[in-house]
Formats: structure tokens, C-alpha cells, sequence
């Protein structure tokens, strides 16, 4: 479904140094630090055989040139994947801890298509306070939305996104960027393909998603200007929608970026069965969230088009329609605790409908769990989890294990608590990341990664 052409008013709050504000819905991950900042990065910044081939303009000045930084030149030039287009320095609301530039970069699809991606890299302000070279890490949020002005790079510039009446939203990652930020860890997040450039979101698709982060690494590797090695130390990091980012980076990455040297991968709360996990959400806050991945299907198997206009009713394709444009908390006060099956021609789920072979043979092709990763995986999930299902994540471990990998599966100790709202995925999340914390710079110190597969 094609996003809107307009583009939604923005109230940014932050770059002028006021506190910033987030719903109450997001008040677990309420952000830490806002203020005004710019970046070391002003210098003329380009990525080592970027652009052109022939070095004759620096991504610098082909943002300077471009009418709007979004939207991706009619021809992309030639390079490979990582290589930047485009980078700009800008002010964001952690500006106190990291300098920022702003990035569109080569990435591909999950046909092997050459696309535009957007991102930012965090250069830390702080030294790294371990041994060897600073440390990168690529960073993935979880659900923020369709609409483009939800994507992250965005949002760390703005601050706070309000379009009236119900479209309003922050980045409420980051604490979590600002916590790895505050050891000297350089941070890069990807907005995942067609997240802010026009194209449409491809949610939850493990393999789009984790083409997107490897590239957005091998883009701030290629940055001059910000201290980050070119061939330094790597991990990857995401929790909910990014642990599917992450996890598809973990299968990915050895084949798709042999030459990086990763020392890990976190992946937190991922889902893995998008049948197992719409059923799990049917009916609850999150039931729109289906339209997103509608939407991105749509978008990476154009096949299946023909097949959700069959299956959906006239409110399913007004779902499709409108969650493309929305953030996360305007699809929950617009479709919260409404049953799939209201929005398909026949009667039955979302979930059911997906599980028709015509669908779940395309949805077999990108699901976790089929590649051994290549490097040690942290895995977490919880019992309280009300959103993404632990069983999923434990059958994700054992599966890997299965094949050889190395897998620390952490299961937070909590129990559940009946609440249907979600909160104890939003307070998993936390207690998840300060095992992360230690995981990651275990691994970036050298230490051998722990595994307890079976």
C-alpha cells in the first residue's frame, strides 16, 4: 500500500534543550537526555569508495545537493552494499553523549534488488572504557510503526513526533542507545528498509531487516570523521521487532558480510512464528500491527497482493491503509482489542489466513530458525512476556542448537501477570538489556561466549 505524499506535521521537542516529553503508554522507556548538539563529523565526510567510484563528490555534499534527504536519487550510483549516498550532520536528543551524522546508504532487498536506506551513526563522546579498539554496535528498535515519520532517525532528531489528534510519539530506545553510548561504544541504527524513504516498511521480515543493520554497520565503517575503526569489532543488538532484526542478522551475517568481524549478537524477545504470534496478539492492544506486516509482505512478495485483496474485507484493506502512515500509538487507540477475523472476507484470522499454503510457503522462506548463525547468540525471553511468545524463543535456541551454534538462551525471572496490555514485554525489556550489557562487552573484551544448549 502506498504511503501517503503528504507529510504529517512534526512538533520537535528537544533540539532547543526542553525535557522531553513521551506518551504515557511508552512511560517504562522514557527518554534520558535531550539537548542541543552538533556534530564533530562537519569536516567533509566519505565513506572509503562510497559514491562514486571516482571520488568526485563526498556524501557531504550530495546531501546538500538533494531537494529532500528521504527521498532516494532517481538512480542509485553504483557502489556496494554499505556504501553511503548521502550524510548530513544533525542535532539529537542524545547530542550530551554522541555527535550524529545522518545516513542514506546501499542496501539490498530480500531479492538481491539494489535499494536506498536510511540510519544514523552515534559517534560517542566518551573513550571506550575497554581494551582493543572502540566497538560498534548495530542497533535495532522494536515496533515503532509504518509511517515514516515513526523511523528513528527521524524521531532522534526531533524528538518528540505529534500530529493531532492521536499521532504522537518519541524513540523510546534511548536509554538503551545512551547506556551503551556512556561506555564508548559506538552506536549505528538502521530505519530498516522503506522506513522513512517513501518505499513501505518491510515489518518483521528477518531477512530484509538484517540486510538493513549489516549495511547500516558497513556504512558508519566507511564514515570519515568519527573514530570508528574501519575493520574494527562489531556486535549487533535489538529487542522485539529488533531481535527479529537482530536474530535475521545472526543467520545472515556470515555469508552476507564475511569480511566484518562480529563478535556477537543479542537478540532479544524475537517473534518467530508470525501465525503463533498473531494469535498470541489477536484481540489484545496490538491486533493492528497485523496490517503492518501485511503491508510489508505486500511489498517484498508482490505475489501475495492478489491474495490479501481476496482475503481481507473492506476493513482489512482500511487497516493495510491506514497503519502504513501510523506510529505504534495511534494503531493502538485506532484498532486495540479488535478480532482479526473482523477484517478478512471469510470469517476467519488474520493468523488462519496466513497459515493457507499459498501464504505460508512464502512466510517458510524468511522465518528464524532455518540458518545456523555464524557467531555467539544471546537469546532472551520471559514468562511475563505478553506480546512475543516464549515458547517461540526457546524453540528458536533449541533450534540453533541444534545446528551447532553457539546460544546462551536467558530467561528473565519473572512471572506472568495476566494484564493483556502488553507491559510485561515493556518490562522485560530492561532487565534483558542489563544482561546484554555484560554479554556484549564480554565479547567485544575477548572472553570465550558461554552457551548452555543441551
Amino acid at each position: 500500500m502506498a504511503k501517503t505524499a503528504q507529510r504529517r506535521a512534526v512538533v520537535a521537542i528537544g533540539k532547543s534543550g526542553l525535557k522531553c516529553l513521551v506518551p504515557a503508554v511508552l512511560a517504562a522507556s522514557v527518554l534520558t537526555a535531550c539537548g542541543d548538539g552538533t556534530s564533530s563529523a562537519d569536516a567533509a565526510v566519505q565513506g572509503p569508495g562510497g559514491n562514486d567510484p571516482g571520488g568526485a563528490k563526498s556524501c557531504l555534499t550530495a546531501a546538500a545537493e538533494a531537494a529532500d534527504f528521504y527521498t532516494p536519487p532517481a538512480s542509485l550510483p553504483a557502489g556496494r552494499p554499505g556504501d553511503l549516498i548521502r550524510c548530513e550532520s544533525v542535532p539529537t536528543t542524545v547530542s550530551l553523549l554522541a555527535s550524529a551524522t545522518r545516513i542514506m546508504y546501499r542496501s539490498t532487498d530480500v531479492h538481491g534488488k539494489p535499494i536506498a536506506v536510511t540510519g544514523i551513526v552515534l559517534n560517542p563522546a566518551l573513550p571506550w572504557t575497554g581494551s582493543g579498539e572502540r566497538p560498534l554496535v548495530g542497533y535495532t528498535v522494536g515496533t515503532h510503526g509504518q509511517g515514516d515519520q515513526c523511523a528513528p532517525s527521524r524521531l532522534l532528531t526531533d524528538g518528540v513526533h505529534f500530529s493531532p489528534p492521536l499521532d504522537i510519539f518519541a524513540e523510546y530506545e534511548t536509554p538503551f542507545m545512551l547506556d551503551l553510548l556512556s561506555q564508548g561504544m559506538a552506536v549505528v541504527i538502521t530505519d530498516y528498509e522503506g522506513f522513512g524513504t517513501p518505499a513501505v516498511h518491510t515489518y518483521l521480515n528477518p531477512i530484509a531487516q538484517a540486510h538493513a543493520d549489516i549495511d547500516a554497520v558497513r556504512a558508519a565503517q566507511r564514515l570519515e570523521g568519527t573514530g570508528i575503526p574501519a575493520q574494527g569489532p562489531v556486535a549487533f543488538a535489538g529487542y522485539s521487532q529488533g531481535g527479529s532484526a537482530a536474530g535475521g542478522t545472526a543467520e545472515q551475517v556470515g555469508s552476507y558480510a564475511p569480511e566484518l568481524n562480529v563478535v556477537g549478537v543479542y537478540v532479544g524477545a524475537p517473534p518467530v512464528d508470525i501465525p503463533g504470534l498473531f494469535r498470541y496478539l489477536d484481540g489484545t492492544a496490538f491486533t493492528g500491527v497485523m496490517g503492518y506486516f501485511l503491508n510489508g509482505l505486500a511489498t517484498a512478495f508482490p505475489e501475495t497482493e492478489t491474495l490479501l485483496a481476496a482475503g481481507l474485507n473492506t476493513a482489512g484493506q482500511r487497516l493495510r491503509a491506514a497503519t502504513a502512515n501510523q506510529c505504534i500509538v495511534e494503531t493502538l487507540a485506532t484498532y486495540g482489542y479488535r478480532q482479526s477475523n473482523s477484517f478478512t472476507a471469510s470469517g476467519q484470522s488474520i493468523p488462519e489466513m496466513l497459515e493457507e499454503p499459498a501464504l505460508s510457503g512464502i512466510l517458510s522462506e524468511f522465518e528464524l530458525g532455518n540458518r545456523r548463525p555464524a557467531v555467539p547468540v544471546l537469546l532472551a525471553t520471559g514468562n511475563l512476556d505478553e506480546i512475543v511468545p516464549p515458547d517461540g524463543v526457546r524453540q528458536l535456541a533449541a533450534d540453533w542448537c541444534a545446528q551447532g551454534a553457539t546460544v546462551e538462551l536467558y530467561n528473565i525471572p519473572l512471572s506472568p501477570i495476566p494484564l493483556g496490555t502488553g507491559l510485561g514485554h515493556i518490562v522485560n525489556a530492561p532487565l534483558a538489556h542489563l544482561k546484554a550489557r555484560g554479554w556484549l562487552r564480554d565479547r567485544f573484551e575477548g572472553a570465550v561466549a558461554p552457551s548452555n544448549c543441551r
